[in-house]
């Protein structure tokens, strides 16, 4: 009897016991992988900070993402950058923010996708030594040490009194705003409904959630157009809702009839803005957010006091003061202008 066989056998037998096994079957998919902080962060020494956005698919987050490393730089420490996908993955950015912990980083620098679902995992860490500074979004938790952010009910309320303005002071007005639950989108909601209750010839008739994401903006601003033939405007609550929207007027032929104001000042929505889609952008400065949340961390780090509150400010931006230094610093902080993604993407 030749050996060869036995030997492939022999072989076979070896390779399968070199790993698990995959589950069985067209219909079962493999666990993901829990979530870890790169092997970079604690473990390579010096201060670590973990900043963890809401999520990582925004322009609004990356230029977050660039102010943080710049304080992180001139403090002498280095951020570990991780967020979920999309800002509807609570369970994702818990498990996240309990990892960094876990791996002895010395901060945390966190916008929660929920205000109140991120509370055990923030009052653990703070247990653990690990001091957590919120930014965008709040918890509701007054232990909290320090919320860097916008003052979201005044900024929405802002944009609420452009677009009344736009139209004159009547009308009838849809609201997109983002993630239920989420602070930032609460009190954006909050905000617009206290202009609108200046406004007696307003009527807002529709109400639709984004879920941060473009095409279900598109879906909903598609929706209310359909629903109410008389909408004369539109306000959407942050950068993916103020796209979808504007993507829903295009393809529809409503561009500039129907005004649009919406929230953040991302490339794609500046371009928008200029091609006449959006009327206003109610403009945070998500660079100093993050420069600051780092910031108010390496204090905290320090056993400095940090402030409790600090408001980033807001500038609503439209075509007449658009190239302003001051609306071009804000839009360009590193001096660089970036380009803007196609708007339907």
């Amino acid at each position: 009897m030749s050996r060869r066989p036995c030997l492939l056998s022999a072989l076979l037998v070896t390779l399968a016991g070199c790993g698990p096994r995959a589950p069985e079957g067209p219909d079962v998919a493999p666990p993901p992988p829990e979530p870890s902080m790169p092997a970079s962060s604690a473990a390579a020494g010096g201060i670590q900070i973990a900043v963890i956005p809401k999520a990582v698919s925004h322009e609004f987050w990356t230029t977050v993402k660039a102010g943080a490393e710049a304080a992180a730089a001139a403090g002498g420490a280095t951020i570990v950058w991780r967020g979920p996908d999309s800002e509807t993955q609570i369970d994702r950015q818990k498990a996240i923010l309990e990892d960094a912990v876990t791996q002895g980083v010395k901060a945390v620098v966190l916008a929660a996708c929920d205000a109140e679902a991120l509370v055990d995992s923030v009052q653990a860490a703070e247990q653990a030594g690990v001091p957590v500074i919120t930014i965008d979004s709040g918890l509701a938790w007054d232990g909290v040490r320090s919320l860097v952010a916008t003052d979201n009910v005044a900024a929405a309320k802002q944009g609420g009194e452009t677009l009344f303005k736009l139209l004159g002071g009547k009308g009838e007005v849809g609201l997109i705003p983002f993630v239920k639950g989420a602070a930032s989108s609460e009190d954006r909601e909050q905000g617009f409904k206290e202009a609108l209750a200046a406004a007696p010839g307003i009527k807002l008739v529709a109400t639709r959630y984004s879920e941060s994401d473009v095409g279900k903006a598109k879906s909903a601003a598609e929706d209310m157009l359909t629903s109410q033939p008389n909408l004369a405007g539109i306000f959407a609550a942050n950068e993916p809702g103020a796209i979808g929207a504007a993507n829903a007027l295009n393809e529809m032929g409503k561009a500039g009839k129907v005004k649009l104001v919406g929230y953040d000042g991302s490339p794609t929505e500046v371009e928008l803005l200029k091609a006449g889609v959006i009327q206003a952008l109610v403009v945070q400065d998500p660079y100093k957010m993050g420069f600051q949340g780092v910031e108010q961390a390496l204090a905290a780090i320090a056993g400095k006091a940090v402030e409790k509150r600090v408001d980033t400010g807001v500038v609503v931006i439209t075509k007449e003061n658009l190239e302003t230094p001051q609306v071009q610093k804000l839009l360009n902080p590193s001096g660089a202008a970036p380009k803007a993604a196609a708007a339907g993407k």
